[in-house]
This record gives C-alpha cells, sequence and structure tokens, in this order.
C-alpha cells in the first residue's frame, strides 16, 4: 500500500472525524459519527470512583482541561502575569482508533497580548488502559504532557513565544461532583463532571526565551460520557475563585435557539465541601459584547453574576477582550477562553477574585478561501 493512499485515507478519516464539529472536543451530529441515541439512560449511573476515574473511559468524549493564574518576576524584577489554559481531548467513534486534541494557551496580562497553539492526531486503542485502573492519566501530543493522580499533577507545553513546566497540588481534600456528579446535555447525551477548583501551582514560564518562576492557583475540570454536540448548541462556564477561600462554578447550556437545556452550579466551601446551587439561584447578566475580527462572532464580555440565597453578587470583567481560539486544525470549533477579574460580594463582604470564562457556541470557524 503506498504512503501516498495511506495518507490520503488519514486525511479522509481525520476530516470525516472532524466534520460539522461544533464545540471544543465533540463531534456534532452533523458529522455523522454514529448515530447516538438521545434515550436518557434506562438505568441509574454508577457513581464516580477515585482514582479510577481520573483515567481514560471508552466514552464517546472524554476532556481533562486546566485553567490558572500565574505571577511571578524576572531576572530584571518585573512583575510577570499570566493566565494559562491547557486541554486535552479524547474522542472515539465507531471502529476509528482514539483522536486525541490539545490546546494550549497563555493571556499574558503584562504584554496584554494573547496566543495559543493546537495538536492533534490519531493514538491506538492501547493509550486507553483497562477499566479500573488506578493509575491516573498520562497524555501527551508532540510534546504536550499532562499526568495527573489524586490531584498532584503536571503540566507541559511550549508554542512561539511561550512554554510551561507546571506542578500542580490540590488544596481541597477531595474532588468536587457537579450536579451530583452527571451533567445533562439533553438531546445530546450526559457527562460525568467533577472539579478540582483550587490547586496550587509552582514551576517555569519560558517568556520568549527568558525563564520566569511562577506561583499561582489553577482549575481542573474532567468530563466523559456518551455525549456529542448537536450543531449550533453552546455553553457558558465559569470558574471563580475568590480571596475568601471559596470558588464557585456556573455552566448553562444552550440549544441551537440558545435556549438554557440545563444551569448546573457548585459552590466550595473553604474545607472543601460543595453544594448544589439550584438553576432558580443562579443569575448571569452580560453585562458588554466582544466582536471577533477573526470569525465575527458575538461573545458576551463582562458578567453580572447573582446568587441571592448566598448573598453572593459579583462582576466579572475580562482581562483582554480578544481570548478567542479558532481550532480549525484540530477540532474545528472557535471559542472563548479567557481570564476574568472578579469583584463583589459574599456574605455581606467585599471580596475579590480571579477567574475563568469559556463560551462556545457563538461562533464557527471561517471556511478557507478555496472552500467560499
Amino acid at each position: 500500500m503506498s504512503r501516498i493512499f495511506l495518507l490520503a485515507l488519514a486525511l479522509a478519516l481525520l476530516a470525516l472525524l472532524l466534520g460539522g464539529c461544533a464545540l471544543p472536543g465533540t463531534i456534532a451530529e452533523g458529522g455523522r459519527l454514529p448515530a447516538v441515541g438521545p434515550a436518557p439512560t434506562p438505568t441509574p449511573l454508577p457513581p464516580a470512583r477515585f482514582p479510577e476515574d481520573e483515567a481514560p473511559h471508552r466514552n464517546l468524549t472524554e476532556w481533562w482541561y486546566y485553567t490558572g493564574h500565574l505571577h511571578g518576576v524576572d531576572a530584571e524584577g518585573r512583575q510577570r502575569d499570566y493566565g494559562f489554559e491547557l486541554t486535552f481531548f479524547q474522542t472515539l467513534r465507531g471502529q476509528l482508533p482514539p483522536y486525541y486534541a490539545a490546546h494550549y494557551a497563555i493571556s499574558d496580562l503584562t504584554r496584554g497580548e494573547f496566543r495559543y497553539d493546537e495538536r492533534g492526531g490519531f493514538r491506538p486503542t492501547s493509550a486507553i488502559p483497562p477499566a479500573g485502573s488506578r493509575a491516573g492519566f498520562d497524555l501527551s501530543l508532540d510534546g504536550w504532557a499532562m499526568h495527573g493522580l489524586d490531584g498532584r499533577d503536571r503540566l507541559a507545553a511550549s508554542m512561539e513565544g511561550y512554554a510551561v513546566d507546571l506542578a500542580l497540588t490540590d488544596l481541597l481534600p477531595r474532588p468536587v461532583l457537579h450536579g451530583g456528579g452527571v451533567v445533562d446535555y439533553g438531546d445530546a447525551g450526559f457527562s460525568y463532571y467533577y472539579s478540582r477548583p483550587l490547586l496550587a501551582v509552582t514551576g517555569t514560564v519560558l517568556d520568549h526565551g527568558v525563564p520566569v518562576r511562577v506561583s499561582g492557583r489553577a482549575w481542573m475540570d474532567h468530563q466523559w460520557g456518551d455525549f456529542v454536540s448537536l450543531a449550533g448548541s453552546g455553553w457558558d462556564w465559569l470558574g471563580v475563585q475568590l480571596d475568601n477561600q471559596t470558588e464557585y462554578m456556573l455552566y448553562v447550556i444552550r440549544d441551537d435557539q440558545r435556549r438554557p437545556i440545563s444551569v448546573v452550579g457548585t459552590a466550595v466551601l473553604p474545607d472543601g465541601s460543595a453544594r448544589d446551587i439550584p438553576a432558580s439561584e443562579i443569575h448571569v447578566e452580560a453585562t458588554a459584547s466582544w466582536t471577533s475580527p477573526k470569525t465575527g462572532g458575538v461573545y458576551p464580555a463582562g458578567w453580572k453574576v447573582t446568587v441571592p440565597s448566598l448573598d453572593l453578587f459579583l462582576t466579572l470583567t475580562p482581562a483582554l477582550p480578544d481570548q478567542e481560539l479558532v481550532t480549525a486544525r484540530t477540532t474545528g470549533v472557535a471559542y472563548w477562553e479567557g481570564v476574568v477579574a472578579v469583584e463583589g460580594r459574599s456574605g455581606g463582604a467585599t471580596v475579590r477574585g480571579e477567574g475563568y470564562v469559556e463560551l462556545t457556541g457563538y461562533a464557527k470557524v471561517p471556511a478557507p478561501p478555496d472552500a467560499r
């Protein structure tokens, strides 16, 4: 079999896999890979188990998602502040081998710049460990790496201008389950979902060739399940870390008409205990918008968050307007994932904090010129 034929076959499989993508790490229904029954699971799902469920699963869609805030001083004594995202996606479709995509982004708050890169490729089925593995996850793509077990994780990635080598340690006693551990995507299926919302980070950012020792806080999400994205659907995800040692996750999942399918919220107390926030208590109001010059997508750009039952009133402001990733080469989607500054009131006291916001379903990857 010639190398040209093998290359053509690989490109055809990749096009089939990525065709019709609408959200990070998922395959839109238009991709026709394969039909997924929208009927609810007839029997109760087993609860998440740790450390077994840290490892990759044999479900349609899975991702491990890190966002965080890094602060340091360079060799000349200048303050350096960054946000970072590193994400690995795993998708299984039909008889195809596992496909992995990874996204890496740096919000350089000192320079006022945003940079990102992407990598992807198929891996042998043996990359997924046997069910019940207690070894955590060990993911890599072309030099980018993500390792984790029991809240002790390691991340490494590089692109032009920026490389990171980070060690993370969970400051909370256990992972936090959201929505009881399972999130409903309506007709698209279900997803298990847990977080480690308060990770201490130390390490190095290689900033244009200059090493900067950094420390800070990060947030890790892990989702997996038999779910796919339906064309035009999306979500708003907000992760907040406050200086009073509380964390909040708010997740508004929308259909293709931008109507909420599910609203999930979690409050995490300083001792690591978590409580679900009723959907009726979650109020998120966009205060501005930003139009992408690359995709034409119009994104919310600033939010007021109100949870009356918790006496929580927050304002979230993007640290940079443009924190959009257009990932045509891997997942075929455009989304906004960025650092936000947080201030407001909690329990009658003034609070400040850091956060990340993810916005999907607002923009599409532009077609290449020869396809128009």
